[in-house]
């Protein structure tokens, strides 16, 4: 009897589990339509090199952008399944600076309350003294809130970088 009633209250759970939707689909179906964002970030790192690097050294810089929920700041980032982008570039030298920059295109569906995205980068002297792969200087930032550019257009966020 025992038995018959624990494989009834399963039964039951699992019938119920059924009917009812999982709780991302509760929460896409609460009005928010989809939208579709397009355009690019062109990131320029302007570099100061603050001392010499060892011969054969190249110095290239990463930016990665993912979209984040209006209103959400670097502590509380609320991440729908987001796709995310990155793009790497290979910086100009020129003395004791240096300008990088990184273009990242994107094309996202999203949920209309999104409205930022969350950008990151990393900025690396690399040597390969010795035929070794080795990074002698790096500069990194993560969670840096920057708007949608204009409708396929072009946003050009800046960042002043020491190494």
């Amino acid at each position: 009897m025992v038995r018959i009633r624990t494989l009834l209250m399963i039964g039951i759970s699992f019938a119920a589990s059924l009917a009812a939707p999982p709780a991302t689909a509760q929460h896409q179906s609460s009005g928010n339509t989809a939208i579709t964002v397009s355009g690019a970030y062109a990131v320029t790192f302007n570099l100061t090199i603050a001392s010499t690097l060892p011969t054969g050294s190249t110095i290239t810089c990463r930016a990665q952008i993912v979209p984040t929920q209006k209103g959400s700041d670097a502590t509380n980032l609320q991440v729908l399944a987001a796709p995310m982008e990155t793009a790497t570039g290979i910086a100009t030298v020129n003395g004791s600076t240096a300008t990088c920059t990184a273009e990242i295109p994107f094309s996202w569906t999203l949920p209309n309350s999104q409205s930022t995205v969350m950008l990151s980068y990393e900025v690396d002297a690399v040597s390969t003294a010795g035929g070794t792969r080795l990074v002698v200087r790096s500069s990194l930032q993560q969670n840096i809130s920057e708007a949608f550019p204009s409708a396929g257009g072009t946003a050009s966020p800046s960042f002043n970088v020491t190494l």
